[in-house]
Parts: C-alpha cells; sequence; structure tokens
C-alpha cells in the first residue's frame, strides 16, 4: 500500500511539472525580456524541487536490480554447477614458481629411516640375523678364514635395528681365526659402539643346523637369512622372515620376504 501511494503521488507530481511547463511555454511567448529573467527562475525553482523529490526514491528503485542481479548470479551459479560435467572451465595461466612452492608446501613429509624400519618389521622385538651375504661382503665359510668386510651400505640399517630390537647376529665358521676376523670387522665398523649390540651376540656354530637351533631357541619376532634352505625350514616357527638373495624363492610362505639386499628392503 505504502509503494502505491507513493507512485500515485509521484504520478501526480509528474503532471503538476508537465502542465508548469505549458504555462511556461505560454508565458515566454507572451512576455517581454524584462519579465524573462522572473519567469527562468521559477522554472530553476520547480525543477529543484523536482530533483528533490526524485532523491529518496534513488535507493529503492536500485534494490530491486540488486537483488535481480543476485538472483540472476545465483541462476548462472546453479545452472554452470549442474553442467560442470559438460562445460569447460577457464582458468588462468599460474606461475610455474608459485606453482612449485605451493606443490612443495603441501607434499607429504618423507619417513625416517628410523620410521621405515619400524613400519618394515611390525614393531618386532627380536631380530635374528645371518652374517655371510648380509652383513658382510663375503658369502661363504671358506672366506671368513682370511677375512671380514662389513657392506658400509648397510651400517645404517643395522643401527637402526638395533635401537628399538634386541638383535643377534650368527654365523657358521670352520676356525676361531674366522671368529676373530667376523668380531674385528664388527668392531672397525662401529658396530658395537654405536649401538646396543654387544659382542655377547655375536654366536658362532659349526653347522647350519646349529645355526637354525640358534633361531628356534631365542624365537624372535623376524629371522634375517640368505640360505633358501633354512628359511624353507624355519617359515613354521618364526612369525616373519626375510630372505635376502638376488634370487627369489620359488614358492615362499606367506610369512617369507624377499630382497635383494636388507639395505633396500628399508628404502
Amino acid at each position: 500500500m505504502a509503494e502505491n501511494s507513493k507512485e500515485d503521488f509521484l504520478q501526480l507530481i509528474k503532471r503538476v511539472g508537465a502542465f508548469l511547463t505549458v504555462k511556461i511555454s505560454n508565458l515566454l511567448r507572451r512576455l517581454d525580456s524584462r519579465s524573462f529573467g522572473a519567469v527562468a527562475g521559477l522554472a530553476l525553482a520547480i525543477i529543484f524541487t523536482w530533483r528533490l523529490l526524485r532523491t529518496p526514491r534513488g535507493p529503492q528503485r536500485r534494490q530491486p536490480k540488486r537483488q535481480a542481479s543476485s538472483a540472476s548470479s545465483s541462476g548462472v551459479s546453479s545452472h554452470a554447477s549442474a553442467n560442470a560435467g559438460s562445460s569447460e572451465v577457464f582458468t588462468p595461466p599460474e606461475d610455474p614458481t608459485t606453482q612449485n612452492v605451493i606443490d612443495e608446501f603441501f607434499q607429504p613429509l618423507k619417513p625416517t629411516l628410523s620410521q621405515i624400519v619400524r613400519q618394515r618389521l611390525n614393531e618386532g622385538r627380536k631380530v635374528t640375523c645371518r652374517l655371510l651375504g648380509v652383513i658382510l661382503e663375503e658369502s661363504s665359510p671358506e672366506e671368513l678364514q682370511k677375512q671380514a668386510t662389513v657392506r658400509s651400505s648397510v651400517l645404517e640399517v643395522l643401527l637402526e635395528i638395533t635401537k628399538f630390537c634386541d638383535l643377534y647376529l650368527m654365523e657358521r665358521v670352520l676356525d676361531d681365526e674366522s671368529e676373530k676376523n667376523v668380531l674385528v670387522a664388527l668392531e672397525n665398523a662401529g658396530v658395537f659402539t654405536s649401538s646396543g649390540l654387544v659382542k655377547d651376540k655375536v654366536l658362532f656354530c659349526s653347522t647350519e643346523i646349529g645355526r637354525t637351533s640358534f633361531v628356534r631357541q631365542l624365537e624372535p619376532d623376524w629371522h634375517i637369512d640368505s640360505n633358501p634352505e633354512i628359511t624353507t625350514q624355519l617359515a613354521r616357527f618364526i612369525k616373519s622372515q626375510l630372505h635376502v638373495s638376488p634370487v627369489q624363492l620359488e614358492r615362499p610362505a606367506a610369512n617369507v620376504f624377499t630382497t635383494p639386499s636388507l639395505e633396500q628392503f628399508f628404502a
């Protein structure tokens, strides 16, 4: 009702303005130049009054436009969302440098070696490991009679294992000189000083059956070996095994994992 009253009032003002315009036009024809100034002043007063009356209506006229614009934008957005699958969206080119920084920032954090070792060993607390072909460069007991060499690439992994696992190293040797060579090599590599491993946890035997017996008596969570026969024999008794060899086992048990080297398993 209020809106209708305002519209009627404005229409009335328009009619009055039109009427006055006609009257002024007629007066201009009849009046001389001396009366022209008075008439012009009256016209300016009428125009000023007319603009003053129109001023409050400005925001009321623009508001529906904004609402219509919002409704139109909302409709366009809804339409664009509904047809997102069938329409192409233009994306402005991005600065490669900025994109690289964003990609690096959102990259997942790389796990540490300690975290990887814990994860791969499934939080196992006791580990038994053969020396030949796994920790040492040599691959046969005969070679140990001359020398023993610790593989430098395996040291970091070995030290991480000893941080949270009860680790036992074992090997078959042919004489006391072989035992000495192994212990000296481990000591020179810093295995006894940089980890929780002690010399008493390095076990020696004269037969492969003796090494198998060591493993079964210790009942580890993990056993690491390079001999396929022993790995197969222990599969029934040990929870998890890691077979270190470049050659894959033909039919490994479900609890046996194969890797070319110990460090690659934890890479």
